[in-house]
């Protein structure tokens, strides 16, 4: 019952003529949209242009189809370019795509396994610290062949891409710098017309227009995507983007397979399982906003899982949800999972009949154009509003998994990001147990001023008990009883309970009764062999205890015996 959720879904809502031409247009649409985002995209992590569209094909199509979000339009995504970009330098294309089924199998099992609802533990700041991080590398990344660089080197680390970069700025080329401006200034003042037509196109198409009027002119030259790839399938050989449909292959052609390299891609492969599933799954909510619907997070997952398993064979690249252009598909008035596979089905016509053209595209406008997606994917605005207003300690957690991104990687960011929210949580709610000694009882219930009574407030665990319990150690010598009051305690753990024991054995000379003790904690106290040490008792009300106490007092003026048995106050 996990495939086909999302068709499911709109079927039940009620499909229409109307609703298969909404979903017609609205793929149309983001898939005009989708074509210099694949191809920029797969340039952007090192591997030729056309893996990129192949991407948006096929996995665009299996997870509309299979998956469990009505409007999710998956395909390569700019997140996954400082992930990507190491591994082809490493292993060269046919490891990514390995390590791309790899992750679709990962995937493919947190569907299986329910798995779906975890994105909702990870905090805000941990995905936005590393959103902006991400955002900030890919912007930094694009300038190469924003401003025409010959780069020398090309280390994997950002501080040493930094360095080399920075020793390539003699080698800038004006032409291919203009036509970057040009494409980002385009997209900038497009944008802001708020019309129907997407700003990625109009921008590449007037970089491109300005890249054919400089090279016609003569002097720098702007380089283009025909010029810098070329591709061979079979006898077939040419430059740009082939015009042909995706063929067949082995993920690993080209390279050697071997289970030691599938234990080397290991952690590549969950880094890309991970970012897919919180990437996928986000968008899936910000789409659910949008439009008021349900998606079905393990069905989502699953599909994503088998469109990542699939798409290697046919030459694709890691594939997840990509928010902007999900957004653009609801815009466009998308009812049904239909418009993500028109989507896919629009790319594909799109290269058979246009990849002469496309080889005319510059490589500085592709580049302007992710830096573009770059900003809008940090919300660099809302980056610095949040740190205006968000408590200390988020803030800390958002910067520390912001400066982790950049200078590592995501994966260590998002690890110590979680580490840090954690102990940060836990320190934050460890502050909220208190222990207060009430001399004579609690001011609404008195239990007689030679009753010592200690209120025990929130949950009893490894990091609140030690210090909240230390300060039961009452010895005034008019005492002639002590009462823990745990109706407010929610929880306890081993740590607890062990401090517990140390707390009642400072005070062993009084007789000790646990007031309100839930059912779920007097069970772990009995279980301890806390409830058989003879100085302690369960009582189940205050008014049952005020009335022992009464009569425990009569007892000892009268002398007539002494402390009743602690089982005949044992709460039932």
């Amino acid at each position: 019952m996990l495939l086909f959720d999302a068709f499911r879904q709109a079927w039940r809502e009620g499909f229409s003529l109307s609703s298969l031409r909404s979903d017609i247009v609205s793929g149309v649409t983001v898939g005009v949209v989708a074509i210099p985002l694949g191809m920029a995209l797969a340039i952007a992590v090192g591997v030729p242009p056309q893996h990129g569209l192949y991407t948006v094909i096929v996995a665009g199509l299996l997870a509309a189809l299979l998956g469990g979000s009505r409007f999710n339009i998956t395909g390569p995504t700019a997140a996954f370019v400082v992930i990507l970009l190491p591994i082809t330098q490493q292993y060269g294309l046919s490891g990514l795509m390995l390590a791309t089924m790899m992750s679709g199998v990962i995937l493919l099992l947190m569907g299986v396994l329910r798995l779906g609802q975890l994105v909702a533990y990870v905090p805000y700041p941990v995905t936005t610290g590393f959103t902006a991080g991400i955002g900030l590398t890919i912007a930094f990344l694009q300038l190469k062949d924003l401003l025409g660089l010959s780069v020398a080197t090309n280390p994997i680390h950002f501080p040493e891409k930094v360095v080399a970069y920075a020793n390539a700025m003699p080698t800038l080329n004006m032409a291919d710098a203009l036509v970057g401006g040009v494409t980002i200034a385009v997209f900038i003042l497009w944008a802001k017309l708020k019309t129907k037509v997407p700003a990625h196109v109009v921008a590449l198409l007037a970089g491109t227009l300005v890249a054919l009027f400089v090279n016609q002119m003569g002097g720098n030259h702007v380089g283009l995507l025909g010029e810098k790839f070329h591709y061979q399938i079979g006898d077939l050989v040419g430059q740009g983007i082939p015009q042909v449909l995706p063929q067949l292959v082995m993920p690993w052609q080209g390279g050697h397979f071997s289970w030691d390299l599938v234990i080397e891609l290991l952690p590549a492969a969950f880094t890309i399982a991970m970012l897919g599933c919180i990437e996928s799954l986000l968008c899936a909510v910000v789409a659910d906003g949008m439009t008021g619907t349900k998606h079905n997070p393990n069905a989502e997952l699953v599909g994503q899982g088998l469109a990542n398993i699939v798409v290697p064979f046919f030459g694709g690249i890691p594939a997840t949800a990509a928010i902007a252009r999900t957004a653009t598909n609801i815009r466009a008035g998308a009812f049904s999972p239909l418009s993500a596979i028109v989507h896919a089905l629009f790319v594909l016509a799109a290269m058979i009949a246009l990849a002469p053209m496309l080889s005319y595209v510059p490589m500085s406008a592709l580049a302007g154009l992710l830096i573009m997606v770059a900003w809008n994917m940090s919300e660099a605005l809302h980056f610095v509003h949040t740190l205006k207003i968000a408590p200390r300690r988020d803030v800390a957690v958002l910067l520390t998994c912001f400066t982790l991104t950049v200078v590592f990687d995501m994966v260590v960011a998002v690890v110590v990001g979680l580490l840090l929210a954690g102990v940060l949580f836990i320190q934050r709610i460890a502050s909220l147990t208190t222990v207060d000694r009430v001399a004579g009882g609690h001011p609404h219930q008195s239990f007689g001023e030679d009753v010592v009574v200690y209120d025990i407030n929130g949950p009893l665990f490894f990091a609140a008990s030690e210090k909240a319990l230390s300060v039961i150690d009452y010895t005034a010598p008019e005492t002639q009883a002590v009462v823990l009051d745990f109706t407010d305690v929610t929880t306890i753990d081993i740590t607890a309970i062990n401090a517990l024991e140390n707390a009642i054995d400072r005070i062993r000379e009084y007789p000790v009764y646990l007031l309100g003790v839930a059912a779920h904690i007097e069970k772990k106290l009995a279980a301890a062999g806390l409830l058989t040490v003879d100085n302690v008792a369960c009582c189940g009300s205050a008014e049952s205890l005020r009335e022992h106490l009464a009569i425990k007092t009569h007892n000892v003026q009268s002398k007539e015996s002494t402390l009743p048995s602690v089982s005949l106050y044992t709460a039932s």
